[in-house]
């Protein structure tokens, strides 16, 4: 199963992303580690870009794992002052209402505007694994209600990541910058709903999760703090989600 997940991640990207240079949206976690480690491998020209506010733990934890991966990267960090109206384009272009969404526009907003900064046409992110190899804590509250329920909520997880794709390929035209999902592609869901369960989640208590995700990463090199970070939303580690309550609390 390895050797096949193995390969299926590879392809995965080489057929997302056939260009020799791109960008890649790094948090420094397993999910955007793995992309790097995939596309250094495949021999690709990258430049890690991460968003987020002064003092974050997205800027400072992927600091240091860029650093230890051997990659260029460009640090952006969000503005009190310019956050606001960033926060009303994304909701006028989208027209969404969902708040996850729209803190994760607002930050690939940021991430587009500095591939454009950086001359790239194309930003890759690792979307799509916390969906498909059960990262959520909600699949830990599903877990005893069975295969079948956790595999329902799995469709549902995934319904809803294709809206956000759409959503921020909205924002990301806005600057001539096209922004893909290797692990979203029609084929890699197919093959990653067949792994076993029981490879991705342990049960009720497991605080880790994405196992086998975990053992491809510190396989190919991915540094081990990396490799088994607890997940750390991207509104979270970003301080966007912050940010967006106190934007909130202000207009009320």
């Amino acid at each position: 199963m390895l050797d096949s997940l193995r390969n299926a991640l590879y392809e995965a990207v080489s057929e997302t992303a056939p260009e020799a240079k791109v960008g890649l949206a790094f948090s420094g976690g397993v999910d955007s580690s793995l992309l790097v480690k995939i596309c250094q491998n495949l021999g690709k020209e990258i430049t890690l870009i991460t968003v987020g506010f002064s003092g974050s733990h997205d800027i400072q934890f992927s600091s240091t794992i860029a650093a230890k991966m051997g990659t260029k990267q460009r640090v952006f960090e969000i503005a009190d002052d310019d956050f606001s109206g960033k926060l009303q384009t994304v909701q006028e272009l989208t027209g969404c209402a969902n708040t996850s969404h729209l803190e994760n526009c607002v930050a690939y907003l940021y991430v587009s505007r500095v591939a454009r900064e950086e001359g790239l046409d194309i930003v890759l992110s690792g979307n799509g694994c916390d969906e498909l190899f059960c990262g959520y804590n909600g699949y830990r509250a599903a877990y005893d209600q069975g295969e079948a329920a956790l595999m329902k909520l799995m469709g549902e997880k995934i319904a809803s990541e294709l809206e956000l794709v759409a959503e921020i390929s909205s924002i990301a035209e806005q600057f001539g910058v096209e922004v893909r999902q290797p692990f979203l592609s029609e084929k890699f869901v197919r093959f990653a709903k067949l792994i076993p369960i029981d490879r991705k989640i342990k049960g009720p208590d497991d605080m880790v999760r994405k196992h086998i995700l975990r053992e491809i990463a510190l396989e190919i090199g991915v540094p081990r703090e990396s490799a088994m970070k607890p997940k750390k939303a991207l509104q979270y580690g970003s301080l966007i989600h912050k940010h967006f309550k106190m934007l909130r609390a202000q207009r009320v």
